[in-house]
């Protein structure tokens, strides 16, 4: 049986705003007084503080969630920017589902919902022939895909959640992010074509934010989603309703 009390981030693409996404989903519960947890379980190209690799983007979504970003939130930090598995290889480190698993348990014990963010896209290689999709998988959680506005994004789009659903992985819906306030050709038909061609609900709309502070980006994105009656809808199908 599918967690609803939980949902996977993936992307459709590197660097199309997983954890912008995942952070104003974050922080949109928090406002609304829900006891949301984040996790991102995998992370490349991590920072070195006080001695010890760190996650920014973990960081990023637990400010969000209002959490400590402890070592539950972020298991696995690797030094090295590029594919996890290739980056594990050369840093020493073998990434076990089973210690993803025990520390999304932990979360579970202290949060009602769950928002974990994936590394890339869903066929993002973690260990050995183990993919992100494996790792959604292993989590038995619902699937959140976000994808980009501009020329290709549908082809992603539709790839992803079609790849999703062979591999057995439901898919909750589709979020168009760091859409333009003033969109080309492209980017003005490609959330209809996605809507109605990957199968898969389009759950929003995320408008492009311009800021230098990540931080305001997700506090500014958080409250324009808090006004709009569409949020609901969103809320709905990730589960947050059940709660």
């Amino acid at each position: 049986m599918v967690n609803k009390r939980g949902i996977f981030i993936t992307g459709t693409d590197t660097g199309v705003g997983k954890t912008i996404v995942t952070a104003t989903i974050a922080r949109l519960l928090k406002n609304r007084g829900i006891n949301v947890g984040v996790m991102k379980p995998v992370t490349s190209g991590c920072i070195e503080k006080d001695g010890r690799l760190v996650s920014e983007d973990a960081e990023l979504l637990a400010w969000a969630a209002g959490t400590p970003p402890d070592d539950a939130c972020a298991p696995y930090c690797l030094r090295t920017p590029i594919a996890p598995s290739v980056a594990a290889a050369r840093e020493g480190t073998r990434i076990d589902f089973a210690r993803i698993r025990e520390a999304y348990g932990c979360l579970a014990e202290r949060h009602d919902y769950l928002l974990v963010e994936g590394a890339g896209g869903l066929m993002v290689p973690l260990s050995g022939g183990l993919l992100i999709a494996d790792l959604i998988a292993a989590l038995n959680l619902p699937l959140l895909v976000v994808a980009r506005p501009n020329l290709g994004t549908i082809n992603h789009a539709v790839l992803t959640c079609y790849s999703a659903k062979q591999l057995g992985i439901k898919v909750s819906g589709v979020i168009v992010n760091s859409y333009p306030d003033q969109p080309d050709m492209t980017e003005e038909y490609a959330p209809h074509l996605i809507d109605s061609l990957s199968g898969a609900p389009l759950l929003g709309i995320f408008p492009r934010i311009v800021a230098s502070d990540p931080r305001e980006m997700v506090a500014d994105l958080a409250e324009r989603l808090d006004r709009e009656a569409t949020t609901r809808i969103l809320l709905r199908e990730i589960g947050v309703n059940d709660l």
